[in-house]
């Protein structure tokens, strides 16, 4: 055993794999301390948060602003926006942004390059700039103060996304399927949620997943045509922990673990889909 690390080290490629290895501990160390510091701090007390000496870890350990949060109504009633707003938006997302790559994969649509170009050029659109137009548009119909509103401006940006990483993966899919489909004696629409969407399903937990953490993380939409406090998510929110009397650190840092909670399970739980989806989506053409 001795004997095979000791050539793994002598050979080339055995360092460079160490160092490989080292490096993405390095790069994982750093992007997950920031992680690691929010939880702890969650579990501090504000005496020792402010103390001189820096603790990495709480001496005092507390649970009383996790406590102070999920007994508090408000937060309840932004957890339930928040889930609300992030299940719409990805509700609507898929709804019209799966058949739309379906089109676009299989189908020769003119104009197909702008329509992808378009799609694209979507996508580097700071969400300010489409909060004036859309308050109007939202206002003249009477959506200001639902969970439609900001799902609606979500889901605008989310269908082109959708459009782009699931084009290649219908469009991969060989015809001989669609005609096998043809002649068991289904339909366009059976062919499509029979053979295609299974065949893709890699491809559909991703964008189910982007989709839902961009109405979860939503911050501008939602403070923009929510007119009414209460049906603010938990992004919009978090400010009531600052007062004229200062700062209240350890709510603040057990709130924002509450946040950001569901979206480390996600991505703990369907990583292998997630980072196998966005790939293979990403070079089948």
């Amino acid at each position: 055993m001795l004997e095979k690390i000791k050539s793994t080290l002598n050979s080339g490629r055995g360092r460079k794999n160490i160092i490989f290895s080292f490096l993405a501990m390095l790069i994982a160390v750093i992007f997950l301390f920031p992680i690691y510091w929010l939880l702890m701090m969650s579990f501090k007390p504000d005496i020792e948060i402010f103390a001189k000496v820096l603790t990495y870890y709480p001496h005092e350990f507390t649970i009383q602003p996790w406590l102070e949060n999920l007994q508090n109504q408000e937060f309840l009633y932004s957890l339930r926006n928040s889930f609300m707003i992030a299940t719409t938006s990805m509700l609507l997302s898929i709804i019209f942004g799966v058949p739309a790559a379906y089109g676009m994969g299989r189908y020769k649509v003119p104009g197909r390059r702008i329509i992808l170009l378009t799609f694209l050029v979507t996508q580097m659109l700071p969400p300010s700039l489409m909060l004036t137009p859309m308050y109007l548009i939202f206002n003249n119909f009477g959506l200001l103060g639902t969970y439609l509103a900001p799902a609606i401006a979500i889901s605008s940006g989310a269908v082109p996304f959708i459009v782009i990483i699931l084009r290649p993966y219908f469009k991969s899919i060989p015809r001989s399927l669609d005609d096998a489909a043809r002649i068991d004696g289904c339909n366009l629409f059976q062919s499509f949620f029979r053979i295609m969407i299974p065949a893709i399903k890699t491809g559909i937990i991703v964008v189910v997943v982007i989709s839902f953490l961009g109405g979860w993380n939503d911050l501008a939409y939602s403070m923009t045509f929510n007119v009414k406090a209460e049906m603010r998510p938990l992004t919009a929110n978090i400010y009531k922990f600052q007062s004229k009397y200062g700062t209240r650190w350890n709510a603040i840092m057990a709130y924002g673990a509450i946040l950001v909670i569901p979206v480390i399970l996600v991505f703990v739980f369907l990583q292998k889909y997630i980072v196998g989806g966005l790939t293979a989506g990403a070079v089948k053409e």
